[in-house]
C-alpha cells in the first residue's frame, strides 16, 4: 500500500515538474517576444525621445486591463532574409484594454521589429482587433510608428494596407476611430489615420507625407526638412490633416483621455452625460456686450462658447487650422454638445474652403456619434476672391449644406449679431432645418450688408448727386433705413426664421432649455449611416 502511494507521489511530482517545465517554456517564449526588436533598438527608441509600443499602450491603458492579442504572430515571408530575422509579434502590438474604465481595442506599431513596417501578418493583427472593436461597438485607437510598406513582402505589404483602409471606411460612423501619430507614417500609411476621426501628432517626432524630403528633392528640386514637408505645425494649420498637437507623448495620452470623455462608445449610444456643478440657469452677463457692439469689430468666439459651456470648458478641434471657425466640444446641463461657431478675429468670420471642409466633417461627425451640434453665428457670408471661387468655394461650401440638411441630431443655432446671404443659411439656418433658432437683439440677418443693399437698391438715386461727400451721406443714410427695416432679428422673427430673440444675458438657460426639449428627438442608431467621409 505505501509502494503504492509513494508511485503516485513520484507521478505527481514528475507531471508537477513537466508543468513547471512547460511554464517556464512559456514565460521565456513571451518574455523573448515582448522584447521587440532587443535592447539595443529600444534604446535607440528612448534616444529619440520615444517610448516603446508596450509603454505607450501601459500609459494610456487602465493599470492591468490591456489584454493582448497575437503575441506570437510573425511574418511568414522567407524572401530577403525575413526567414532569417526574428520579427517578435510582426511589428504591431494589438489588443484591448480599459481607459478611464472604458473599453476601447489598440494597436502600436513597434518600430523596434523591422521599423514597424507593414507586412501581411502585421495588417491581418491589425485588422482583426479593429473588427474585434466593431464586432463589440467600442473605439479603436491606433498608435502609429512605422515606416511604411514592408518591400520584402511586395504587394502583400500593399494589400495589407487595403485591408485596413477598407475597414476604416466600413467602421467609419460606426465606432469612433482615433489615430495617433507617434513618429513617422509615410507613403500609403498616410490614408489610414487621414480616414479615421481624429489624428494627433506630437512636436519633435511626428511626420506624415505621401513622398519623403529624398523624393521632393528628386521630383522638383525643392529641398524641404521632415518638419516643412511634414510636421505637427504644417498638418494642423496647412493641410488640417491633424486635429490635435502635443508638446510630448504624454501630453497626447493626456489629450486622447479628455477627446474620449466626450464620445460614445459607438452610434447605438449618446456620450455619457457628467454631473455638474454650474447652474443651468446662470446667466452670461459678458454677453450683455453683442447689445450694442460695432458689426464690423472683430472678436474672438472663444470667449462666448466659455460663457454658455458647463464650468467654462471648451475642448477645441483643429485650433490651429481655418481659424475662421471654431469648432470643438463642450458640455450644457452636463450633456454632450458639439459647437461650430464663426470667428470674427480671422478673416471676419467669413467661410472659405478649408472653413467649410472643417465645419462639415465635424457636423458629420457629431450627427454620426448622436451629439447634439450648438451653431453660434456671425458671418458676413463667404469670402470673396479669385483664388476661392477657382478653388471650389461652391462646391465646398455645398459640402457644409449637406451636412447641416443631413444632420437629425437635435439643432439648436444662435445669430450673435450678422448672418448675411449664402453663409446664413449655410451655419444652421432655421430652414435647413434646425430645430431651435434663437437671435440676440443686435443680431442682423439679411442677404448682404446693409451699406452693400442700399448700394443696389438705391443706386440711381444716389449716382444722381455730383457730391462724392453727399453719395455717401446718402448711402449711409439710406442703409440705416434698410437695416431697421431688413436686417432685424425682429423682421426674421415676424417670418418664422428666427423662434425667439433672447437677451444675451440668459443665453446660456436658453440653450440648455432647447437641447433638453430635444432630448429624444432621435433614438441613437436609428439614423442612416453616412459614415464620416472625408471631405
Amino acid at each position: 500500500m505505501n509502494n503504492g502511494k509513494t508511485k503516485r507521489t513520484r507521478a505527481r511530482s514528475k507531471k508537477t515538474q513537466v508543468n513547471v517545465a512547460r511554464v517556464q517554456i512559456l514565460s521565456e517564449i513571451v518574455q523573448k517576444a515582448k522584447g521587440g526588436g532587443g535592447l539595443a533598438r529600444v534604446q535607440a527608441q528612448w534616444e529619440k525621445g520615444k517610448f516603446t509600443a508596450r509603454e505607450r499602450i501601459n500609459y494610456i491603458a487602465d493599470e492591468g486591463s490591456f489584454q493582448e492579442l497575437d503575441l506570437l504572430v510573425t511574418t511568414r515571408c522567407k524572401s530577403f532574409g525575413l526567414d532569417k530575422t526574428e520579427a517578435p509579434g510582426d511589428g504591431v502590438v494589438t489588443g484591448f484594454c480599459r481607459v478611464d474604465g472604458r473599453e476601447v481595442a489598440i494597436f502600436a506599431q513597434d518600430f523596434t521589429v523591422l521599423g514597424g513596417s507593414l507586412g501581411r501578418a502585421h495588417a491581418m493583427k491589425i485588422c482583426k482587433v479593429m473588427d474585434m472593436a466593431y464586432q463589440n461597438r467600442v473605439p479603436v485607437i491606433g498608435l502609429l510608428d512605422s515606416g511604411g510598406a514592408r518591400i520584402q513582402e511586395g504587394v502583400e505589404s500593399l494589400d495589407g494596407y487595403a485591408e485596413v483602409f477598407y475597414r476604416n471606411v466600413k467602421y467609419s460612423g460606426v465606432i469612433p476611430q482615433i489615430s495617433l501619430i507617434l513618429g513617422p507614417c509615410a507613403g500609403g500609411a498616410v490614408y489610414s489615420p487621414a480616414l479615421t476621426d481624429f489624428v494627433f501628432m506630437v512636436e519633435g517626432i511626428s511626420h506624415m507625407f505621401i513622398t519623403g524630403p529624398d523624393v521632393v528633392k528628386a521630383a522638383t528640386g525643392e529641398d524641404v526638412t521632415f518638419d516643412s514637408l511634414g510636421g505637427p505645425k504644417v498638418h494642423a494649420s496647412k493641410s488640417g490633416v491633424c486635429h490635435f498637437v502635443a508638446k510630448s507623448e504624454p501630453d497626447c495620452f493626456r489629450q486622447l483621455k479628455e477627446l474620449l470623455s466626450y464620445l460614445p462608445q459607438h452610434r447605438w449610444e449618446k456620450p455619457h452625460a457628467a454631473p455638474t456643478p454650474d447652474p443651468v440657469d446662470r446667466e452670461t452677463p459678458l454677453l450683455e456686450t453683442f447689445w450694442g457692439v460695432d458689426p464690423k469689430k472683430a472678436y474672438a468666439v472663444h470667449p462666448v462658447i466659455w460663457q454658455v459651456a458647463d464650468e467654462f470648458k471648451f475642448y477645441e478641434v483643429q485650433d490651429h487650422y481655418a481659424k475662421n471657425v471654431t469648432v470643438g466640444f463642450v458640455r450644457l446641463g452636463g450633456e454632450v454638445v458639439g459647437v461650430v461657431a464663426n470667428n470674427s478675429g480671422y478673416m471676419a468670420g467669413a467661410l472659405d474652403i478649408d472653413a467649410s471642409d472643417k465645419a462639415a466633417r465635424f457636423v458629420r461627425f457629431l450627427n454620426a456619434f448622436n451629439i447634439p451640434i450648438l451653431t453660434l453665428v456671425d458671418v458676413p457670408g463667404f469670402w470673396p476672391s479669385l483664388e476661392q471661387e477657382h478653388g471650389g468655394i461652391i462646391r465646398h461650401g455645398a459640402k457644409l449644406l449637406a451636412a447641416y440638411a443631413d444632420a437629425t441630431v437635435p439643432k439648436v443655432t444662435v445669430v450673435l449679431r450678422k448672418a448675411y446671404g449664402g453663409a446664413y443659411i449655410a451655419m444652421g439656418s432655421k430652414y435647413l432645418h434646425s430645430d431651435f433658432n434663437l437671435a440676440f437683439p443686435a443680431a442682423e440677418l439679411a442677404v448682404m450688408g446693409p451699406k452693400g443693399a442700399a448700394a443696389i437698391l438705391y443706386a440711381r438715386q444716389i449716382s444722381s448727386l455730383r457730391d462724392p461727400a453727399d453719395r455717401e451721406a446718402l448711402r449711409d443714410k439710406l442703409a440705416a433705413e434698410y437695416s431697421s427695416m431688413f436686417a432685424t432679428p425682429y423682421q426674421a422673427a415676424s417670418s418664422g426664421s428666427v423662434d425667439e430673440v433672447i437677451e444675451p444675458a440668459h443665453a446660456r438657460a436658453k440653450i440648455i432649455r432647447a437641447f433638453r426639449f430635444l432630448d429624444f428627438k432621435r433614438r441613437p442608431g436609428s439614423h442612416e449611416n453616412r459614415g464620416n467621409t472625408p471631405v
